[in-house]
């Protein structure tokens, strides 16, 4: 090493932060664009990587998929507009950016536990006494328990049946 220069693990750390930077970058903008067609391409753009390399960083940074971060969000907001009763759920899934109602729905009930048209018609009245940011938080989308079990017997399954 040279005298002076600094030490090799922190251009590791350096090049981390960047990277880091970079994912939140391409986050924020599905975050801001949730409605808009977004894939994994243009965000890995957005990131200046490769969309294999985004994807595998990205899951890595955040624990999950880039399309399941892009699909909590879209739920995320589909539950704010169906609380307020005045979109059809059709209206709602174009609304947020989803192009097939079967797989908004099918994704729809994976997070929150019920389909869209059971949550519209359901009394939200409690949430309107909460902030916000509480309701926010209160009613962020979550995989239930059964689609996480469903979920990771499909992928034991799948694994089964590959050929050793």
């Amino acid at each position: 090493m040279t005298p002076g220069a600094p030490p090799v693990h922190n251009v590791r750390v350096s090049a981390d932060l960047d990277e880091l930077r970079r994912l939140r970058r391409a986050r924020d903008q599905m975050d801001r664009e949730y409605a808009q067609p977004l894939d994994v391409a243009a965000l890995a753009r957005t990131a200046l990587m490769s969309p294999a390399h985004f994807s595998r960083r990205f899951r890595d940074a955040y624990s999950e998929t880039p399309y399941s971060y892009l699909m909590t969000r879209r739920i995320e907001r589909a539950k704010a507009l169906l609380r307020l009763g005045e979109l059809s759920v059709t209206e709602v899934c174009f609304a947020v950016g989803c192009s097939s109602l079967g797989s908004f729905s099918t994704r729809f009930t994976q997070l929150v536990g019920e389909s869209p048209s059971v949550y519209r018609a359901r009394d939200h009245d409690d949430l309107r006494s909460v902030s916000g940011c509480h309701a926010m938080k209160l009613t962020r989308p979550r995989k239930t328990d059964a689609a996480r079990r469903s979920e990771e017997s499909r992928i034991g399954e799948a694994a089964l049946a590959a050929p050793a």
